[in-house]
């Protein structure tokens, strides 16, 4: 046991004598190094006492420090008197939290709860995930977005504005914590399907971290929120006196590439191990973006490869319902922005992998945007559009095409509502025995179809799956529980197995792993309510097979810095965090 003493050399440094305001986590038997790693993280070499420890949000554990704890931190009156353990604590932050009207007020309020406890909140998360997550994340993070200034009320993350060129690296180093894992960032521009919102995209790297503890156990002192503020182009911000970000028009061109390098060296140089995540980038800087850095640096972008990967791992696990094989799929996209071009992609890799030439692959892809079906001859399309152009007349009704290209499955990514008609939605069940609708759009009044639409128009033969959540169907005296196609079953797996053994990079042949990993999670009872998802409530045990698979693929491509464990499931496994109390006396 470790307590109230000097820590002697530990791990590979060593950690000074302590008086009673420096108190350390007591140590029974456990991972000294690993304790020690912890209180690096927090830059420090000591617990804090009275007001301050109280404050810190990774430390505090509100009215369940104990007596002794309370005698010897200093927070003797600061406190209840009475002692509760964690269980009621949960207790009564989910009796508060229902009591709330909206789901905003409920996101304010468990946002809340981070910013004070942040032990707490990730228990109450993971006892409660499927009722939090859409609060916590989408759908109810887009309206937290798009009124971030309005509801701001404790800063999260760091926000690097144009007046910080050039001296990145310090605003960096002025974040607290020393040994970062994974940063999430966005540059506001295209904030789930809700457009540019600037600064206040700061919400959804929050919420994307909040989901890599939850989902895969990373520790939250391993996470760094950024918002790269470039400015906005959004009219009703620029004229909002509470937005938080800078009134300026969006940077562009040069200028725009420049200000981004400059993060992406100063993070590394900052945060060298850490995997870097983009997050919410507009096309025509998101597949620059990936395709500059991903040769480099540690890095993917989840729009594009994270959906890729959810949208493959749905497909498989509908073709186990309908028995087809995936080369044999035609499949036709409602919305060609890096969601759809990355999905295409990442299931182009898997066909070819299955035997087909990338041709061929391709050849089964059609895409149909705002202006129409994409084929040959159309003007501005971009090279990765080129790729799945096809010799055909050019069409701008998509019901016909749907008649005209006679796809297996029809994938929404437009963040158009209510565009999977009635007659599209018929028109498929004429065509295919078990037609594959994927109405992926977020949040969810974006959603192409709903679940009962999709159902009720196919006479219960659809095999659907949302983006958002949504809630069982009854159809024809059967229940449905529709799949939900949301990244959070892939990206925090595959972040949990880049950062347990250190990967330089990440590759495609992860993602695809993590694909038919997820695939084959489902169960048989999941597929004959019409889920090609697990349940949420298994996300753990899912994400630490997902990280397992990632990081064998890590080994196997001699991208790991760290030693092979003989048991690598077990290894990781120990890794994840969980949010319980510590002792410390």
């Amino acid at each position: 046991m470790l307590s109230m003493i000097a820590w002697a050399q530990v791990g590979s440094g060593y950690l000074p004598e302590m008086s009673r305001g420096d108190i350390f986590l007591k140590e029974e038997g456990g991972n000294v190094a690993r304790k020690r790693r912890r209180l690096i993280r927090m830059s420090t070499t000591s617990i804090p006492t009275g007001m301050e420890l109280l404050r810190n949000a990774g430390l505090n554990k509100g009215t369940a420090f104990t007596e002794e704890e309370r005698e010897l931190l200093g927070l003797r009156g600061l406190l209840p008197p009475h002692v509760h353990m964690m269980k009621e604590q949960v207790d009564r932050v989910v009796e508060n939290y229902r009591r709330k009207d909206t789901d905003l007020g409920r996101y304010i309020h468990v946002l809340s709860l981070q910013d004070r406890n942040e032990t707490l909140f990730y228990r109450v998360i993971l006892e409660n995930l499927e009722e939090l997550m859409p609060i916590i994340y989408t759908p109810t993070v887009g309206e937290a977005c798009q009124k971030y200034g309005h509801i701001f009320r404790r800063t999260r993350g760091c926000f690097i504005a144009e007046k910080h060129r050039g001296r990145m690296v310090d605003v960096l180093r002025n974040w607290p914590l020393v040994d970062v894992r994974v940063i999430v960032v966005t540059d506001g521009e295209r904030i789930l399907g809700l457009g540019d919102l600037g600064a206040n995209g700061m919400g959804i790297p929050v919420g994307k971290l909040s989901l890599y503890t939850a989902c895969a156990g990373i520790h939250p002192a391993d996470c760094l929120p950024v918002v790269l503020d470039v400015g906005t182009n959004n009219e009703e911000l620029l004229n909002d006196p509470l937005y938080i970000g800078t009134k300026n028009r969006r940077l562009r061109g040069d200028e725009y590439y420049e200000f981004v390098d400059e993060f992406i060296t100063a993070a590394t140089s900052v945060f060298p191990h850490a995997l870097i995540q983009f997050e919410d980038f507009a096309n025509p800087t998101a597949f620059p973006l990936i395709k500059k850095y991903e040769d480099k640096i540690c890095t993917f972008n989840d729009d594009i490869q994270g959906t890729g990967s959810v949208v493959l791992s749905g497909l498989l696990g509908a073709l186990r319902i309908t028995g087809g094989k995936l080369t044999e799929q035609k499949l036709l996209f409602l919305g060609a922005g890096e969601a759809g071009m990355g999905c295409g992609k990442q299931i182009v890799a898997a066909m070819v992998s299955e035997g087909l030439s990338e041709k061929e692959a391709q050849e089964r892809f059609w895409f149909f945007d705002v202006d129409g079906l994409i084929v040959k001859g159309r003007d501005n399309l971009s090279d990765v559009h080129q790729a799945f152009a096809h010799d055909h007349e050019h069409m701008t009704d998509f019901l016909e095409v749907v008649k005209t290209v006679k796809p297996t499955a029809i994938i929404g990514a437009s963040a158009q509502a209510s565009t999977f008609t009635k007659e599209v939605l018929e028109t498929m069940a004429e065509m295919n025995e078990r037609p594959i609708i994927f109405a992926l759009s977020n949040p969810t009044h974006k959603a192409e179809c709903t679940p009962t639409e999709a159902y009720t128009y196919t006479n219960g033969r659809a095999i659907y799956a949302s983006g958002s959540p949504f809630k069982p169907v009854e159809f024809n005296g059967e229940t449905f529980v529709p799949g939900q196609g949301n990244n959070a079953y892939i990206f925090p797996g595959v972040g949990l197995g880049i950062v347990a053994c250190e990967s330089s990079r990440v590759t495609g042949e992860m993602f695809y792993a993590a694909a038919k990993t997820l695939a084959a999670e489902a169960s048989e009872d999941d597929l004959k309510l019409g889920r090609v998802y697990p349940a949420l409530s298994r996300i753990r045990e899912v994400s630490a097979k997902i990280a397992t698979a990632v990081a064998e693929i890590a080994y196997e491509q001699e991208l790991a810095a760290l030693p092979r464990p003989k048991d690598l499931h077990e290894h990781i496994k120990s890794l994840m965090y969980m949010p319980e109390y510590e002792d410390y006396v």
